[in-house]
Parts: C-alpha cells; structure tokens; sequence
C-alpha cells in the first residue's frame, strides 16, 4: 500500500501544482487512499520531495537525483563481478561471475535510479527494464564507467 500512495503521490506532484500538504491529502484521499498529515509529511521526506518556485508561490516537485552516492565497497563488488553489459530494446542484461548476480542487482537498487522499473536476478543474469530504449542506452553507459577502469 505504500508503494502505491507513493507512486500516486509523485504522479499527483508531477500532474498538479501542489501547494500544501493539505491539498496533497485531499487529492490523495479523492483517489481513495487513506492518508494522515503525519504520512504524507513522511513520504514527502522518503521521497525526497521539495518545494519549488511557481510564479510567486511555491509548489511540491520531485527532483530526481542525477548521481546519487553509491558506497566505495558497492562499486567494488559491482567492478568484480560484472562480466558484460549489454541490452535489448529497453532491457538490460547484466552478466556476472557465478552467484554473483544477486549482489549486483542489490548495487543497482542502491543507486535508486528513478528509469529502472525492476529487475531480477538468478545466479549469474540479471534482467533490468529500463522505462525506454534511450534511456537502457545512457544507463548502460554509466554503469560501464566503474569497468573502464580496471
């Protein structure tokens, strides 16, 4: 239930002008979610949401975090353990060593970026869908980055 409230709220954000929480609760609530001040101040501060300038007023927005800050140690299990990257339309598929691949896919959750819809991980594959083809391309090339280096 959360994860839909906020998937709705952000979908809320992104449709309206918000100003208040107020006026969150009664989207919310219209859309037949059962919400308090103190939840909406909460997925307000989980999601990451700020207020932004809108004229002369301010309103709620999402700002998505281009490079969030993944751990020394995440990059190093990534660096070691991926083998290939490559994709179709728009999934990913990462190669890894053996027994490796639940390890990367936990490194791709922590970097939290808002065009992976999922993925799934077996023993050395992991299947990543990205929102579209164009963005599959500028991720691939991003997680490619820690590889060059090696």
């Amino acid at each position: 239930m959360k994860t839909k409230r906020q998937l709705k709220i952000i979908e809320l954000i992104n449709k309206n002008d918000i100003e208040t929480q107020e006026e969150l609760a009664k989207l919310l609530i219209e859309a037949n979610f059962s919400v308090t001040q103190a939840t909406i101040s909460r997925d307000i501060r989980e999601l990451k949401i700020t207020k932004v300038a809108n004229g002369k007023k301010q309103k709620y927005a999402v700002i998505p975090e281009e490079n969030p800050i993944i751990p020394e140690k995440l990059i190093r299990i990534f660096k070691d353990a991926v083998v290939h990257i490559d994709c179709s339309q728009n999934i990913i598929v990462i190669k890894t060593l053996d027994g490796m691949a639940m390890a990367v896919a936990a490194v791709l959750d922590s970097m939290e970026n808002s065009e992976i819809l999922g993925s799934i991980a077996g023993d050395d594959t992991i299947f990543c869908v990205i929102k579209s083809e164009k963005n599959a391309v500028k991720l691939i090339e991003k997680l490619k980055e820690p590889l060059k280096n090696q």
